[in-house]
Order: C-alpha cells, then structure tokens, then sequence
C-alpha cells in the first residue's frame, strides 16, 4: 500500500494494482484467448456427422434412403470460421510471447501490440458472426426462399457448432477485456 500526500498536506492510503498482478492479467487473458480459439477451431474442424435422408425423386415411387453427412468444410461461413479462431489463436501464441519480451519496457512494442489486438478481434467477430448466421439457418431455415432446417437431421453437428461459436465467443470476450486492460494502462502512463 502506498501513502499519497494531498494538497493540504494530509496523507491518504491509496491502494495501487502492482505492475506484477497487471501484467499476469495480461499473459492469463492472452492464454485464456489463444486456448479458447484453438478449442473453437479444433471443435468446429473435427465436427462430422452422417444422417440418412429420405429423399423423392419422383412422387409416384417411395423416396430413397440417402447418406448425406454434413462438415464443416461444407459452408464457406464455417471455413471462414475455423479459418478466423486458427488466425486469432497464432496472433495469441505470437502475442504471449510478445507481451512476455516487452515486460512493459518499450512503449512503441505495447502499442504495436494494442493495435494488433484490436485488428483480431475484428476478424474473430466477423467469424463468430458469419458462423452464427448459417447456425440459425440451419436451426430456423428460412421460408421466404424455402430453405429448410437441418438441425433435426443433423442435430450433433448442430451441437458442435453451436459450442465452436459460443467457446470463440469467450475467447472474443479474452480479447476484448485485453483490450480494456491495455486502454486503461494507457490512461494510467498519460495521468500519473
């Protein structure tokens, strides 16, 4: 704890984060984000499911039983996604080591480092929401252009989905407390 002189010259006992417990915030949030995207893109990228699908070729005959199997590498939006967690987790590993050279030492490294963090959370938001949109698609369907819903036949996949985006979500989140972090440490160097 630190004692801070006022104006009037009373002393006042204001406690103060050490560098210590700010900088293990930093390097837990950037572990926290690099496994987070690397459990999104692995769960997304390792997601496979087969159903049988009866389908119709000629309304007079019985419909054929079909084995379709969804993938991810089937939907750009997902390939996008898998592609956006597997960026922001290298940046993350990058950014560790980075955060972990600079120490606080050069200004011009923490602010390079500032605005890479910003750029990747960009692209991961961009992912989570282009994966979302197909998600609900694929849960809702949409009538207006008779697209159907697929979930109920492919309901694990959905499963799988649905946990890659909402695990991709937290290592957003990772990225952006980061991001918080970094603003008021920034605020902290211009004011005191």
């Amino acid at each position: 704890m630190e004692t801070e002189k006022i104006s009037n010259g009373e002393s006042k006992d204001v406690r103060v984060a050490s560098k210590k417990s700010v900088r293990f915030s930093d390097l837990f949030l950037r572990l926290m984000a690099l496994a987070l995207t690397l459990a999104a893109a692995v769960t997304l990228g390792l997601s496979k499911q087969t159903a049988i699908v009866p389908i119709t070729l000629v309304s007079t005959l019985p419909p054929m039983n079909v084995p379709v199997t969804a993938q991810w590498h089937d939907m750009s939006a997902f390939k996008y996604f898998v592609v956006t967690n597997a960026i922001s987790c290298g940046y993350g590993a990058l950014s560790l080591i980075l955060a972990v050279a600079n120490r606080g030492k050069r200004n011009g490294l923490a602010v390079l480092i500032i605005v890479l963090d910003i750029l990747v959370l960009a692209v991961l938001a961009s992912g989570i929401g282009a994966a979302s949109a197909v998600g609900i698609l694929g849960y809702n369907g949409n009538k207006h252009v008779h697209w159907e819903k697929v979930c109920h036949v492919f309901g694990k996949f959905c499963h799988q989905v649905a946990a890659a985006i909402v695990v991709s979500l937290l290592g957003s989140l990772a990225f952006l407390f980061l991001l918080v972090l970094s603003a008021l440490d920034l605020q902290k160097k211009n004011y005191y």
